[in-house]
């Protein structure tokens, strides 16, 4: 996997992981990666500064570092289950099924989320259909 920085055509910039520099490059070219903010579709990567790592030793986190960072996760993962449930179109368990005929061009494209078994899911990325798996957290810890 591979982060990158993205800037839409309003000059947004936005943060995408992609298998590999080139499923990025495919996505943002068949213009199948929008603007979390507007979401335009003429994107194009950012300039980014590469991440060097510092020798020596990292610092040991310890259990209020941990938790915090942790907070922090699941956080952000809740801000993405509500910006995906807000812009993205639920099709339960006929995700593998909504993906492939956005992929084969049989229905407009747009945004889905949904379920799909692990099989499934493998069949998908064989048949080179462009999706994400992203930890849902409950909605509530028990």
């Amino acid at each position: 996997m591979i982060l990158f920085d993205l800037k839409c055509a309003k000059g947004h910039v936005f943060e995408a992981w992609f298998r590999d520099g080139g499923a990025a490059d495919r996505q943002i070219a068949g213009r199948k990666v929008a603007c979390p903010t507007c979401g335009n579709t003429k994107v194009a990567k950012a300039p980014m500064a590469p991440r060097i790592g510092r020798g020596g030793p990292k610092p040991a986190g310890g259990p209020r570092e941990m938790a915090a960072m942790s907070a922090k996760i699941r956080r952000d993962l809740t801000e993405l289950r509500a910006k995906v449930e807000a812009n993205c179109d639920y099709v339960g368990d006929r995700f593998a099924e909504e993906a492939r005929k956005i992929h084969y061009g049989e229905t407009d494209p747009r945004g889905i989320y949904g379920e799909t078994s692990k099989d499934e899911a493998k069949n998908l990325s064989d048949e080179g259909v462009e999706f994400a798996r992203i930890p849902w957290l409950p909605r509530h810890d028990s």
